[in-house]
């Protein structure tokens, strides 16, 4: 129903057989929240974010910010995946198990990534499973995720040959049962499809090495957007009536940047306000990343600045990625400069800042 960060929240009420029923849902990976109800329980609506025009102190005009908008320098180029070679792919030689044919009709759903037990299933029949089903099933997973258009015969005909010849410790037979109950093993399947993504990514995807502006964004512009029940300040630097903070930090350092007498104003971004930035993650795959804080120091000088708590695997790729954004908006751009800068909590607990000018001395990093 809401467009944005609004997490869409069913309340559930009923019997107590009822909501052992609902709580059944749990092992399909359906996650619950329990809070209390009636007097006292609290208030858990929605917050509206929107421009403050209701506030006459703030000159919205001068606060206002603008950023252009660039084509995208990580793209991906359909080539024909005729030029992917299975025997180039990692080979992993998974040992193969040799099930009973009781085991063979029961096929295991485990996490991928932990590799735990979720639940079985027993099949009726064998008669309607066969080799070009799986295979099928791994292509059409490996072409969704990459959100490539046409190719599947060659695809199908790329991941037969890898799972036959490279998969295993030794040649496999696809029509054997045994090598089907192999396939469901959360080793293979990560194996496949993670080999596969990455190879096709390998291929596919390029860095142009420049980009152009193509439109702009005015932040002043930007439609009311409702957002989940949370921590926020009430800001005299943003043209936003709210400051919503995605963690503690977050909401600190917009704090700090409400008493920077050094700076005219600076927006919290977020998907609702739209400034996005295209850039390669560590599996190889095209992503985007909507950077933290956008500060307009004066009238000449904008940075774009992403914090973080605890730099996660995907952190540098994203900082490499928004410091060649600045770069190119520079070159375009004949009257403003962009500037990136990369705060990690460890290092801003160790100074204690009175100015956007201290920050950028201290914790910038070029």
């Amino acid at each position: 129903m809401f467009i944005g960060d609004a997490q869409e929240k069913l309340s559930v009420i009923g019997t107590e057989p009822f909501i052992d029923f609902v709580e059944s849902i749990k092992v399909e990976g359906v996650e619950l929240d329990y809070r209390p109800m009636g007097a006292g329980a609290g208030h858990y609506s929605p917050l509206v974010v929107e421009i403050d025009t209701d506030n006459q102190k703030k000159d919205l005009e001068k606060l206002d910010i603008e950023l252009p908008v660039l084509s995208p320098r990580i793209y991906r180029e359909f080539k024909d995946l005729q030029e992917l070679n299975p025997q180039n792919l990692p080979s992993p030689r998974i040992r193969i198990i040799n099930f009973s044919p009781e085991q063979q009709r029961e096929i295991i759903f485990k996490y991928i990534d932990s590799e735990k037990f979720s639940h079985s299933t027993i099949m009726d029949s064998l008669d309607s499973v066969s080799y070009q089903n799986v295979i099928g099933f791994f292509a059409k997973s490996v072409m969704r995720e990459l959100r490539l258009v046409g190719g599947f015969d060659l695809l199908f005909g790329k991941i037969k040959e890898y799972v036959e010849n490279y998969l295993f410790e030794k040649p496999i037979d696809l029509n054997d049962l045994n090598t089907l109950r192999n396939l469901s093993e959360p080793e293979a399947t990560r194996a496949i499809l993670e080999n596969f993504k990455a190879a096709i990514n390998s291929l596919t995807i390029k860095d142009r090495g420049s980009s152009e502006i193509k439109d702009r964004i005015k932040f002043g512009k930007v439609r009311p957007f409702v957002v989940k029940n949370q921590a926020y300040l009430i800001p005299e630097k943003s043209i936003f009536n709210k400051v919503i903070g995605d963690s503690p930090f977050e909401l600190e350092f917009a704090g700090f940047l409400e008493k920077c007498g050094d700076i005219i104003s600076y927006i919290k971004n977020s998907e609702s306000t739209g400034f996005r930035i295209e850039y390669q993650t560590n599996d190889g795959s095209i992503s985007k990343y909507f950077p933290d804080f956008i500060v307009k120091r004066n009238d000449k000088e904008i940075w774009i600045v992403e914090t973080k708590g605890r730099e996660d695997i995907k952190d540098p790729k994203k900082w490499e990625r928004l410091k060649t954004w600045c770069e190119d908006a520079s070159k375009m751009e004949t009257q403003i400069k962009y500037f990136a800068l990369f705060v990690r909590q460890e290092k801003w607990n160790e100074y204690e800042m009175k100015s956007f000018s201290d920050l950028t001395k201290i914790v910038i990093e070029q």
